[in-house]
């Protein structure tokens, strides 16, 4: 086959619109994706489109229409998918492929051989997946869309780096999304960060309705919609599916699955808000993150550094921390973790606000050096992971983080478009974490504070599920039951039901028990056994994802044919199948050459046109040729600059300047480089202006007190003068300014009380040491100085 370039690309690359239809029904969403292609060339094409899909999605169906014919896949060995492929494309067929990048789970590879001159095809792909509400009762769907390209080691590969990368203007295939919503509950609104069509109920009581994305869509976010109902979800339920017809008994396919939706209450974390632990930061400085958006909004990493100040602070005395910065490379701001105190608390921050760019996404290293690094006696290490997913050893990352579940617990946030859902969420639950993805226009740190007291919680042991069925029942589960539980979360637990349905009123319970400092607790959930039918089968899919899921890198013979036995008879793929269509009526031997063409994805506007040759290397040799012959004096100095470029380019050489279908631009030169490169990357430096919220809780003490001064005073919008005048006496100024804060938080920031919540409860304790009797004075007066009356029981009174 021939590589030829396409000489226009809007008007060249074949495919033509992707159309979404999404059915999202109560906690479930079945997905139908269709790419429309059309070959205006006057040769026969092959055709390479890369993609992101949810690394929790459950791919069920593959299929083609092509002339008109509609043709079903087959899901086989993946080895012998790509045979009968090649088979195919050789004989003259029209051949799909549909296969998962093996490193990066998360994106998806579609090949699509012998579409002749004039030709049509549409390809079509169904998955499903499941959803827990979210804090404030909304069911997030998202589809991602944004291929960000993954950091690639030097030594390693990945299919994102040869994925051409244009501006908007010239990305020439468009999107639709047409979305059905049919629910238990009345559905309220829908929250978007794009713009839909109104809401379009088809019901009188307002539980089905009809929405759908307008205009055009960039491809330059991820697609998310909030649904909102009119009741309380957050509360138990169940589904059972009866299985496939003519599977066999026995078989998870041909037995009922039931889907349980848990929350256990779990003992109140309150006492545990002060309990002093581990905690270590590790945080992406890779070029990536200092990027934003938009111009409007904070790059990641400012957003990262902001959050970082509000952890920092909320951290409780006794803890010991350590933060790690890595890009290329790595470095910790201590060699081991070290006492939080008031000094090492200001050290740190003065630190976090000085981290700079530091080029790729080296992220393995660095974990490395973390585990091997001894925990405090008596305390499990809390690792917290910034990144904005961005890599391409995704598989390693998840294994290191596995292999030290005994000693560390991670929590993982994934930053920005485009993140990969694998990693974010392979490393939370591998450490028994949980994971968080924070979206350009939302507050990371509501996330991250949630999170930390996720992370403040005792942890919980010995968590086992039993079962109450009638006679002639068993529940086996799917996979083991969940390793970490935390209080009000949602937990999904997948059971094969085997056993006859004698009558259709029967009822099981089922009971989750967690042993917790000592304690046992057992909570109980009734449910009913009547068969819910749905003839695409998606608990089933998502109960064969979850045990894929579970088996995928077993090295045991037995572990891998299961593995190959659950993807063949499910349909749901696995790393070693893969999907393949061959219209094998039309196939004629090839007489010429096959022309191939990879589909461009959006990049940056001045970086769309990729090298295929690493930037930092050709620059200097480049730059190094052309000052010599003009300006010799200044090449070291120029050199030094390159330098530092290459560090921030480092991370984007696999993301910007990967091999493009139109081959080497002759027609740049080292000037260009140049200028593109600080135009760009010098505005990524400029921080945007402190919220008055982190610039009051930036003089919070490390012992949750503020100090009585001009600046706190200043920010409070208190006259100093007028303030000593009203503190009651024989009260500390320090005891008097940490009153007045806490009163100012709930009168000025009550909207963002979630993310103060653990320096109040800090600023509480140290309260109730050093202000003894006088607190209820304190509190009075402050409500009449402020002009407010806020509650005493607000400070534990």
């Amino acid at each position: 086959m021939d590589e030829s370039p396409v000489d226009t690309i809007t008007e060249k690359v074949p495919l033509q619109n992707i159309a979404v239809d999404v059915l999202i029904r109560g906690f479930l969403s079945d997905v139908t994706c269709q790419l429309h292609y059309k070959n205006q060339e006057t040769v026969p094409l092959e055709v390479e489109f890369v993609f992101p899909v949810h690394a929790e999605a459950a791919v069920y169906a593959f299929e083609g229409l092509m002339d008109g014919q509609k043709i079903e896949s087959q899901l086989m060995k993946r080895e012998e998918a790509r045979t009968l492929y090649d088979t195919g494309l050789i004989m003259g067929s029209n051949v799909a492929l549909l296969e998962k990048e093996p490193k990066s789970k998360d994106i998806f590879r579609c090949m699509l051989g012998n579409l002749p001159p004039n030709g049509e095809a549409t390809l079509k792909l169904c998955y499903v997946q499941a959803f827990s509400p979210e804090p404030d009762g909304a069911i997030r769907f998202g589809l991602p869309v944004v291929l960000k390209p993954r950091y690639v080691p030097q030594e390693e590969g990945s299919i994102t780096q040869n994925v051409p990368q244009v501006p908007k203007e010239q990305l020439p295939y468009t999107l639709s999304l047409n979305v059905t919503l049919d629910s238990p509950y009345r559905i309220s609104h829908v929250e978007s960060n794009c713009t839909l069509t109104p809401l379009q109920y088809t019901t009188e009581d307002h539980t089905i309705a009809l929405i759908s994305l307008v205009g055009e869509h960039h491809f330059d976010r991820d697609v998310e919609l909030l649904i909102y109902y009119e009741e309380e979800v957050h509360k138990p339920s169940a589904l059972l599916e009866p299985g496939k017809p003519g599977a066999d008994p026995g078989s998870l396919m041909g037995d009922p699955v039931l889907l349980l939706t848990m929350y256990p209450t779990v003992p109140s974390l309150k006492s545990a808000l002060n309990a002093a632990g581990e905690f270590v930061f590790l945080v992406d400085c890779s070029g990536s993150m200092f990027s934003s958006f938009d111009q409007d909004s904070p790059s990641c990493i400012e957003k990262a550094k902001e959050t970082l100040i509000f952890l920092l602070k909320s951290l409780p005395l006794g803890s010991y921390f350590n933060i790690y910065a890595f890009g290329s490379d790595y470095y910790s701001f201590y060699s081991q973790s070290v006492r939080y105190t008031q000094k090492t608390m200001l050290e740190s921050l003065k630190r976090v606000k000085e981290v700079t760019n530091m080029g790729g996404t080296e992220i393995l290293q660095p974990l490395k050096a973390i585990y091997s690094q001894p925990c405090q006696e008596g305390y499990i290490c809390q690792l917290f992971v910034f990144t904005d997913g961005a890599v391409s050893n995704t598989m390693e990352v998840i294994k290191e983080v596995q292999s030290h579940i005994n000693t560390h617990r991670c929590f993982s946030f994934g930053i920005g478009e485009g993140v990969s859902t694998l990693l974010i969420k392979g490393i939370a639950e591998a450490g028994c974490g949980h994971a968080e993805f924070i979206k350009c226009s939302e507050k990371m740190q509501t996330k991250a504070l949630r999170s930390m007291k996720r992370a403040l919680q005792p942890k919980l042991n010995d968590i086992c599920l039993q079962w109450d069925l009638p006679s002639g029942f068993e529940a086996v589960l799917v996979r083991p039951a969940p390793q970490v539980i935390f209080a009000g979360e949602c937990y999904l637990i997948y059971a094969q039901i085997s056993g006859q349905q004698q009558a259709s009123e029967l009822e099981g319970s089922v009971v989750l028990q967690y042993k917790s400092e000592c304690q046992i607790f057992r909570e109980r959930m009734a449910f009913s056994l009547q068969l819910q039918e749905n003839d695409r089968l998606p608990i089933h899919r998502l109960a064969a994802q979850a045990l894929l899921q579970d088996l995928e890198g077993a090295t045991s013979m037995k572990n891998q044919n299961l593995a190959l036995e659950t993807s063949l008879s499910s349909g749901v793929w696995c790393d070693q199948t893969a999907y393949v269509l061959i219209n094998t009526d039309l196939g004629k031997p090839l007489q010429s050459s096959v022309y191939f063409r990879r589909i461009p994805v959006l990049g940056p506007v001045n970086l769309c046109n990729r090298l295929r040759m690493n930037i930092d290397k050709v620059c200097e040799r480049d730059c190094k040729l052309f000052l010599l012959e003009e300006e010799p004096s200044k090449y070291e100095k120029i050199k030094t600059r390159f330098v530092e470029l290459s560090k921030t380019f480092s991370s984007a050489v696999s993301a910007f300047f990967a091999t493009s279908t139109s081959g080497w631009r002759n027609d740049l030169t080292p000037g260009d480089f140049v200028n593109a490169q600080s135009t760009t990357f010098d505005q990524f430096d400029q921080p945007d202006s402190e919220s008055l919220l982190l610039k009051v809780v930036s003089l919070q003490n490390a012992d949750g007190s503020w100090i009585l001064d001009a600046c706190l005073l200043s920010l409070l919008g208190l006259n100093e003068a007028e303030t000593l005048a009203k503190k009651p006496l024989q009260v500390a100024p320090a005891a008097w300014a940490t009153v007045l804060v806490i009163l100012w938080l709930h009168v000025h920031a009550t909207e963002e009380r979630d993310i103060w919540e653990l320096l109040e409860a800090k600023a509480l304790g140290w309260l109730h040491e050093n202000a003894g009797p006088k607190l209820a004075q304190c509190i009075q007066i402050g409500n009449t100085f402020l002009g407010c009356d806020i509650n005493p029981a607000v400070f534990k009174l």
